[in-house]
């Protein structure tokens, strides 16, 4: 069973015992809130996983290791920085993409370069909430660096998932 889903099963259970000596109650309205989070997103995970399934069977491999793969990965992580600056969409689309990248063969580097950027720099995020509500001299100084960062983190990550993948065997 895989290590994830068993931590993820823990802090569940360990919550749901919290709840129930809070209030016996707190339990069920949890149970209903979360069933309204997945009416509100159950549509955004269903195309994001059909999306990924289809990119799965739409890039051939060796595009996918050309671009991404660790052959090259100066360019591979460059690649994922850009992918990472211009692609559109939430988590719900990103991450079932990426799982299914890296699956395929690309190179965590890329990867880890393509989450950071994506999480740190949203042209619609800084243009609709951080520039109105912070003013340019805040966005600025936080979009700069989270701009730059990127590439640095693909490098790190690439050499810390190594570490990790050799401790684990």
């Amino acid at each position: 069973m895989d290590p994830s889903l068993l931590i993820l099963l823990a802090v569940v259970l360990i919550a749901e015992a919290v709840a129930i000596t809070w209030r016996p109650s707190m339990p069920l309205e949890a149970l209903r809130g979360s069933a309204r989070l997945l009416r509100g997103v159950w549509l955004d995970l269903l195309l994001g996983f059909i999306f990924a399934g289809l990119a799965d069977v739409l890039i051939p491999q060796p595009v996918l290791s050309r671009w991404l793969g660790g052959e090259r990965p100066g360019q591979a992580i460059l690649v994922g920085w850009a992918a990472g600056l211009l692609i559109p969409g939430g988590p719900y689309l990103v991450f079932p993409i990426l799982a299914s990248l890296f699956q395929k063969g690309a190179a965590p580097g890329p990867l880890i370069t393509l989450i950071t950027a994506k999480t740190l720099v949203s042209p619609v995020r800084m243009l609709t909430y951080e520039a109105p509500l912070l003013g340019w001299p805040l966005t600025l100084a936080r979009f700069i660096p989270g701009v730059l960062l990127p590439p640095f983190m693909g490098v790190l990550g690439a050499w810390l998932f190594a570490v990790f993948s050799e401790t684990a065997r």
